[in-house]
């Protein structure tokens, strides 16, 4: 089977899922920001600062494409990720492409949450934020609904339903693969 790439919005459960997702595949699980930190040696918040988004993007294509060359491997990307570039025409052609679909609420109660600096949110109120992850879910829609797969993740509020999901995600794509060898 190829490597598997996560694709979704900041908060869909990317890490989360790609983690037991891994785990139960038996593969090593990477999540494009932390591989850029860990090469840059410095967070995003950072790299944006310094590059601005146009430069974060380009060094995250660069990055993407390494990584995407990795053999076995899970893959959680950036949210926008897949927006720029060709970088979903590149994931869907090296890999295998999953969209994890979540409602602007149920990001937004994940981002609440979340204590990472997220240099799109910041300075923004809880109404803003709302807007603003709604404008972006519907502008980034038609690069993410080119994904191989979709399952939503609106459900994923306890480790259970986590494993559930993974184990479905697990089953699709090993009947798929069986369905490709029987040809």
């Amino acid at each position: 089977m190829k490597s598997i790439i996560l694709l979704g919005y900041m908060c869909a459960g990317k890490t989360t899922v790609g983690k037991t997702l891994a785990k139960s595949l038996n593969r090593s699980f990477y999540d494009l920001d932390w591989y850029i930190e860990e090469r840059y040696h410095k967070r995003i918040p950072q790299i944006f600062e310094e590059k601005g988004e146009q430069g974060f993007r380009e060094l995250e294509r660069r990055m993407l494409h390494e990584v995407a060359e990795f053999e076995d491997i899970i893959l959680a990307c950036g949210g926008g990720t897949p927006c720029f570039f060709d970088n979903m025409d590149y994931m869907n052609s090296r890999t295998i492409t999953i969209f994890l679909k979540a409602s602007p609420e149920i990001i937004l109660t994940h981002l609440k949450l979340s204590h990472t600096v997220r240099p799109l949110l910041q300075d923004k109120n809880d109404k803003e934020l709302a807007i603003f992850i709604e404008q972006q879910l519907e502008e980034r829609m038609p690069y993410y609904s080119h994904a191989h797969y979709t399952f939503n993740v609106n459900i994923l509020d306890d480790y259970n339903k986590i494993n559930l999901l993974v184990n479905h995600i697990k089953g699709v794509l090993l009947a798929q693969e069986d369905g490709k060898m029987e040809n």
